[in-house]
């Protein structure tokens, strides 16, 4: 019993750390992108995430707003981390190279994100435009699919 109690509190250490640091890198990376693009704050991502569940109201509404943006993303975040973890744990392949695992997983999330997640949501929807999908994809391996892979492979036992 406590043998399984020490395996569960390392698994969620590590999806506790391996998804704040890959949430906290693809949000900043959204805010850079954010700034570059329109040169504003990191306000317009976060209330733009936030729009996913209250739609309009996100960007007339109160700082409420900007928290629960901020909520939202971690939550997705810590969402893909711990399948990501899980995966991890079943798929034996995923052991074998970390590039090619960043890079699987990256496209996993940008295909999920762009085709589920804001299709479904309240967001506004925006043409598609191959620029900025390439972009989004690359973010997302490198802030996402590579640290993923590294803190998980690092800090399971194979």
């Amino acid at each position: 019993m406590q043998q399984k109690s020490i395996k569960k509190n390392g698994a969620l250490k590590i999806i506790f750390f391996a998804g704040l640091i890959a949430g906290s890198l693809d949000i900043l990376s959204a805010f850079i992108d954010h700034y570059i693009q329109a040169g504003k704050g990191p306000e317009g991502v976060l209330r733009f995430v936030a729009s996913g569940a209250f739609g309009q109201k996100a960007f007339a509404g109160g700082d409420q707003m900007i928290v629960f943006g901020l909520l939202f993303h971690f939550i997705i975040a810590f969402c893909f981390t711990i399948f990501f973890y899980w995966l991890y744990q079943t798929v034996s392949f995923l052991w074998r190279n970390v590039f090619v695992t960043a890079i699987l997983y990256g496209l996993f999330i940008w295909v999920v994100m762009s085709f589920i997640v804001v299709p479904l949501s309240d967001t506004n929807k925006y043409p598609f435009h191959a620029v900025n999908a390439v972009k989004s994809l690359l973010i997302l391996i490198c802030m996402i699919g590579l640290p993923l892979t590294l803190i998980v492979k690092y800090f399971s036992k194979k």
